[in-house]
């Protein structure tokens, strides 16, 4: 016993190593905090253009969101990171990240708020614009607002995902958490920090996971 609290809750160690774990925690915050609201901003354009019964603007949507969706995000980002450079494009490891991030994550919020859209009766968009409401109000304050509600669980799911997704920025150099906390390893020779990172991930995401499950219960209790 003595010997796993030694390797793996070595107190004087994760107090060494807190200074750069803060920095890494710090750094996953931030490119969480970037790639959500722009992962879902490009969701709902792509979800809203998706739905339009044109096909050369549907299926083209499609095939993206579809192609996003299904490459691992980890060989999107080295190919972003590593493979562009050699077309005379260097994004650098944070552009990288970001646009990488970008895709996967805008496409997944893509695919969800399409269902959530779909969802909609029709007779409401169609009673909105008979009471004369705009193109863009009916989508505003009437269609994107209950898609919203009728996806949320799979919204909180998925942004969770992405918080859990920074961590794979630590394969291009990016100081995220998990990147200190390895950094912190290899100077030590101790697990010590990467159990302070992978409890610093369940003190971020434990309060989201009690209210993901709050509301799938909700969710369900309301369709019996």
């Amino acid at each position: 016993m003595e010997d796993f609290i030694e390797t793996f809750l070595n107190l004087d160690i994760a107090r060494q190593a807190s200074p750069i774990l803060i920095q890494g925690l710090i750094q996953t915050l931030l490119l969480a905090a970037m790639t959500v609201p722009l992962g879902l901003g490009a969701g709902i354009i792509l979800a809203v253009l998706s739905t339009r019964k044109n096909p050369w603007l549907r299926y083209p949507l499609m095939a993206f969101v579809d192609f996003f969706r299904a490459i691992p995000p980890l060989v999107l980002l080295i190919f972003l990171y590593a493979g562009l450079p050699f077309a005379g494009v260097d994004l650098g490891a944070w552009g990288a990240v970001a646009l990488g991030f970008l895709l996967n994550t805008g496409a997944y919020y893509a695919e969800i708020l399409r269902a959530g859209i779909e969802s909609v009766p029709r007779g409401q968009p169609e009673a909105a614009r008979a009471l004369g409401l705009r193109p863009w109000q009916v989508w505003v304050f009437i269609v994107l607002p209950q898609a919203v509600r009728n996806v949320l669980p799979d919204l909180i799911s998925n942004t969770l995902e992405v918080v859990k997704l920074t961590s794979i920025a630590s394969v291009v150099a990016l100081p995220e958490l998990l990147f200190q906390a390895r950094q912190a390893q290899s100077v030590t020779y101790n697990a010590t920090p990467i159990m302070v990172a992978a409890l610093a991930y369940f003190i971020l995401l434990w309060p989201c996971v009690r209210l993901l499950s709050r509301l799938e219960n909700k969710q369900i209790a309301g369709k019996r």
